[in-house]
């Protein structure tokens, strides 16, 4: 086919409904993602070509089940031969492939078009009748626990609402959900954002950003990119973090539907189209009649804290998760309701044990330094575990900027030299204690021994590494689970 006819058909692919028989796919990755891409195709009467790095016999047999083709190359440092041949009209990707991958290199040179699992779902969202509408939320942190939320509190306003994206539901599982949906609230990552185009959802937030994933997008410029992607086309509201001047920024610049409004929301008081904090209360200054005069109250931070929900970050995700449940027309009733309900997943800032004065508290989802330094403002005297795989981010402001907070830090991982670097320059009056060794066995064990040596009365001791965690650990549930046994085994059942 001709780029022409080609772009013409592409284009024309924007329904469920749509003629897709034939169409030659390339899906790269078989992951779950790669899996409901590659199912998705060959229910619609696609010719599909998954090609991995490594599969499972289970994944195997089910796409062999489908009727899908497989090519399993462990090292993939160019196209197969299987891929060349078939000569894809598109390749579909799964997020862990960075950009300069030898496959997608050569896709560009080739001229094929990349979409990602999001793209095809939102051009196949009228599966089950009326396309359920989107609300798209990315950041570099909070993503997961607003999106729970504002799925939350849509059911609570009586929506047929699902969570799913980057959350661990596939997209496409959601659009092909035989029941449907009425709003679909799509966590999204960066990764996911870089390859998509079409979306144009319902509401929109980009919750923060700093600097992460620079390993996979090459620079933070191109990061920050790819986040402000999920303002684009929206159709209601782009909500947006009146503290972060970038998400500002991306919601000026964004090429909008007409008439989208932009709802701030922050820890201060809210102005005339915020979400945000009076005297202790929540309120919502943009969905109420008279905007000028009065705001309506969702909930204190007292009620909060008694429901571990008080930390800073935490509130001003629910302000974002309100903010988006109320574009949706959820009564403030409802709102309410939700968040007295509520609670965070583990791993993060969650309390393992309180033994001595001392509260231990495990915030493993805190991956990089920004989710850290979060995490960290939270507490006023910390003994801090740290450590892991950097991805190539600068940890020395969030040093800097800690290092008041600090009674002493205890290094894990493969990067502490960096880290370590960061102490000895910014906060050298710290006490540094390392774990070495990079087996995952132990680690904890010796990092919790070394905290509690150097933890007093009223401090706390908090893992939140600000770095990954697959260099010792399967992943970060993996890693908090890990410290939460250490923690429990070095107590000996004496902590509350």
């Amino acid at each position: 086919m001709d780029p022409a006819g080609l772009t013409d058909r592409l284009d024309s692919l924007t329904s469920w409904h749509s003629d897709w028989t034939g169409l030659r796919v390339g899906v790269l990755g078989l992951g779950k993602t790669g899996f409901s891409v590659a199912d998705t195709l060959v229910e619609l009467g696609a010719s599909v070509l998954v090609v991995a790095q490594r599969a499972d016999d289970s994944q195997v047999r089910l796409v062999e089940v489908i009727g899908a083709g497989l090519v399993l190359d462990a090292v993939l440092d160019a196209p197969p031969a299987a891929l060349v041949d078939l000569a894809p009209e598109v390749l579909v990707v799964s997020p862990g492939f960075h950009p300069d991958h030898p496959v997608l290199v050569w896709a560009e040179a080739s001229g094929i078009p990349v979409w990602g699992d999001v793209e095809l779902a939102w051009r196949l969202r009228d599966k089950v009748g009326t396309p359920a509408e989107w609300i798209a939320i990315t950041g570099t942190n909070g993503k997961t626990t607003t999106t729970q939320l504002t799925a939350t509190m849509l059911v609570a306003g009586g929506l047929r609402a699902a969570p799913c994206g980057n959350i661990g539901i596939p997209i496409l599982d959601a659009i092909r959900d035989p029941q449907g949906f009425d709003v679909l609230v799509v966590e999204l990552s960066s990764y996911q954002l870089h390859s998509t185009s079409s979306m144009s959802p319902y509401a929109a937030v980009c919750l923060n950003v700093a600097d992460d994933h620079l390993d996979w997008h090459g620079s933070a410029e191109a990061y920050a990119a790819a986040k402000a992607r999920v303002y684009t086309n929206t159709r209601v509201a782009c909500v947006y973090n009146r503290s972060d001047a970038r998400t500002i920024a991306m919601v000026e610049e964004a090429e909008v539907v007409e008439g989208a409004r932009a709802i701030g929301f922050g820890l201060g008081v809210p102005g005339l189209s915020d979400f945000g904090v009076v005297d202790g209360i929540l309120c919502d200054r943009a969905f109420t009649d008279d905007r000028r005069t009065t705001a309506l109250e969702i909930t204190t931070v007292t009620a909060l804290a008694e429901r571990g929900l008080a930390a800073p970050h935490t509130v001003a995700n629910i302000l974002a998760a309100s903010a988006l449940a109320r574009s949706m027309g959820v009564p403030i009733e409802a709102v309410r309701a939700a968040l007295a309900t509520f609670e965070l997943d583990r791993h993060r800032i969650e309390q393992v044990a309180t033994a001595g004065g001392i509260t231990w508290v495990n915030d493993s989802k805190a991956t990089n330094a920004h989710a850290a330094d979060a995490s960290l403002g939270a507490f006023e005297s910390v003994v801090w575990i740290a450590g892991g795989l950097l991805k190539g981010v600068d940890i020395e402001p969030l040093v800097k900027s800690r290092a008041s907070k600090l009674r002493a830090v205890v290094l894990i991982g493969v990067d502490r030299e960096a880290l370590r670097n960061a102490f000895e320059r910014h906060a050298p009056g710290v006490p540094l204690f390392e774990v070495d060794g990079t087996e995952t066995e132990g680690v904890m064990s010796t990092a919790v021994r070394l905290a509690s040596a150097a933890a007093e009365p009223g401090d706390v001791v908090l893992l939140a590494p600000a770095a990954a965690s697959m260099d010792q650990f399967v992943d970060y549930s993996d890693r908090g689970d890990h410290f939460a046994r250490a923690v429990r085994e070095h107590l000996g059942g004496g902590g509350s």
